[in-house]
């Protein structure tokens, strides 16, 4: 197991180290200028000032290698849109927000997903498992930024059941995170009723209930375990695109988080920025990833012994 999770790490950081210096190479190609439009207009000796400040004024190879040793202490550089701050303290001020509605999204779509995924398939072709299926269906036709602004005008505005926006306490979270939830629900109902109906029809399956066991002990302790692999293997995938697919939901419901500082360091050239908020992601999604591998290898042995881990 340990040479297992030694790959996996080893994997995880030539992965990032990749994804870093190809980010490099494309904030130095993306047209315009990283000093801001109209940046000619600037004297030129305030232009030399700010281009060292930067240390935009090396040659390429030693930005490169300056960017490098800055990262391995987590410094991600000043933001262009706001001087005073490097983009390791914005993401420390907006990231829990977003972090803490990922969480919540997550845990709901988790809970309501995999339970409407075991009804579906207990239930095939009955009652249960078309209304499953019908809730599935909804959630991947409508995505959160038209679910998002909805239930804040019909439940926040005209119903009044919760706040329509702003994040201010619990009852505020309820409605952002049902918005951001409601596509994963979908997808992890339909998965895991497909998974459930694969592994019903397997013969250890039939074995189980031959020998006499009851039907909660063959559904918890055999079928499920089993069904419920590959939806562990999403689940990092899924747990970062929550994530990270907060932007309009943010935007609806007045959340402090990231969300705002994608879009306007796109529009002001803040290339710091956006380089920054690239790797801070793909750090995360990495992580979850290789969380996610070790998990899978501790449920299913097989995978780390057929990968020569042990």
């Amino acid at each position: 197991m340990f040479k297992f999770i030694l790959r996996r790490l080893l994997y995880a950081l030539i992965t990032l180290w990749l994804i870093a210096s190809f980010t490099f190479v494309l904030m130095k190609n993306l047209p315009g200028d990283p000093l801001g439009e109209g940046s000619e207009k600037i004297p030129k000796a305030t232009r030399e000032m700010l281009l060292k400040q930067y240390g935009l004024d090396k040659p390429m190879w030693e930005q490169y290698v300056t960017f490098l040793k800055n990262l391995l202490h987590g410094d991600l550089g000043f933001s262009f849109q706001f001087p005073a701050q490097t983009v390791t303290d914005i993401i420390k001020q907006a990231f829990p927000a977003s972090l803490e509605l990922g969480v919540y999204s997550i845990v709901i779509a988790i809970v309501v997903g995999l339970t409407l995924g075991v009804i579906a398939a207990l239930k095939h072709n009955k009652l249960g498992d078309y209304t499953a299926m019908f809730i599935a269906i909804l959630g991947v036709s409508i995505p959160s930024f038209v679910l998002g602004p909805l239930l804040s005008y019909y439940v926040g505005v005209k119903l009044g059941w919760l706040p329509a926006a702003l994040w201010d306490g619990p009852l505020n979270r309820i409605m952002p995170s049902v918005a951001l939830a409601f596509g994963t629900i979908a997808i992890l109902a339909r998965l895991m009723r497909t998974s459930m109906l694969d592994v019903l029809n397997q013969d250890y399956i039939k074995t189980a209930k031959a020998k006499g066991l009851s039907s909660l002990a063959v559904i918890g302790k055999h079928t499920i375990r089993n069904a419920i692999l590959p939806v562990v293997t999403i689940l990092g995938p899924i747990f970062v695109n929550v994530i990270t697919g907060t932007l309009v939901v943010e935007q609806v419901f007045a959340v402090p988080g990231l969300g705002k500082h994608f879009v306007t360091s796109v529009y002001s050239n803040d290339y710091t920025m956006i380089s920054g908020l690239t790797i801070f992601y793909s750090a995360i999604l990495i992580i979850v990833i290789l969380i996610t591998d070790i998990l899978y290898g501790f449920i299913d042995p097989r995978i780390r012994i057929g990968k020569g881990g042990k």
